[in-house]
């Protein structure tokens, strides 16, 4: 009788390093322990040169490592990573992400047939309760946001690069990041256009990562520079004011084929 051969590991996870492998080396520790069967790769890419101190650490899973020549912004670093991927989920991770169980079976679990992007709820250091669900980002609603009556939506309009589970045919099927988003903005723009394509953003609710927040662009004017300047081509792209519109259909559907 022929062997039969266990499916591949259904995850592949890429992770960005900025001189973090100190943080990095944690988070591959904690994915290891709880979630190991479900990842087939790591791609670590190291974006500003680095001794490598974590491909041969031993984890259940590869680390492959590649090193970028110049530094690329956020969508260029996983998109470069896509190319990587053979697996039907790919996983974009920031380095500080801290996981406690097996997050990664529980979402795929929970995954509907048409869920493209899926996250746990995330937790901020020294806070009770998970960050509150993000609505569609205006100037008015930057100033707003900041107001005790602000009303924070039932369900996310988008959600944040830091954990972002794709369906890989979802990822494929959109071109993945937007890179002419160096850093900020990118995750908005994908989370658009995934839902402008017809793909389901998912947010478990029962399910926590923690987020050891850095908040750069509070501290530094290279890191507020680019939040400012994607803020602007955001606000000036097709998919944005195509997504306004989609938002406030009662039953939002677009055709694939529409463009992006």
């Amino acid at each position: 009788m022929p062997t039969l051969r266990s499916p591949p590991p259904p995850i592949t996870v890429s992770i960005v390093s900025h001189g973090q492998q100190a943080l990095i080396g944690p988070l591959l520790d904690q994915l290891d322990r709880h979630s190991h069967a479900l990842i087939d790769k790591v791609v670590l890419t190291v974006n500003v040169p680095e001794p490598d101190v974590l491909t041969a650490c031993g984890w259940r899973f590869a680390v492959e490592r590649v090193e970028n020549a110049q530094p690329k912004g956020f969508g260029a670093n996983h998109n470069q990573a896509f190319v990587r991927c053979t697996s039907p989920w790919f996983l974009v991770l920031n380095p500080d992400i801290r996981l406690g169980s097996d997050v990664l079976a529980a979402l795929i679990r929970q995954a509907a047939p048409d869920s493209g992007l899926l996250t746990p709820r995330i937790i901020e250091p020294g806070k009770a309760s998970p960050e509150q669900h993000r609505n569609i980002i205006t100037p008015l609603e930057i100033v707003a946001r900041k107001r005790a009556s602000y009303a924070r939506p039932a369900a996310p309009a988008w959600i944040p690069g830091l954990f972002m589970l794709f369906r890989s045919e979802a990822y494929a099927r959109i071109n993945g990041f937007d890179e002419r988003f160096f850093m900020y903005g990118e995750d908005f723009d994908i989370c658009a256009r995934a839902q402008l394509a017809g793909w389901r953003l998912q947010v478990a609710e029962d399910l926590m990562a923690l987020h050891d927040a850095r908040r750069a662009s509070h501290v530094s004017g290279r890191h507020l520079y680019w939040h400012a300047s994607s803020l602007l081509k955001l606000w000036t792209s097709a998919a944005f004011w195509r997504y306004r519109r989609f938002s406030k259909q009662p039953h939002p559907r677009l055709k694939d084929t529409e463009k992006l």
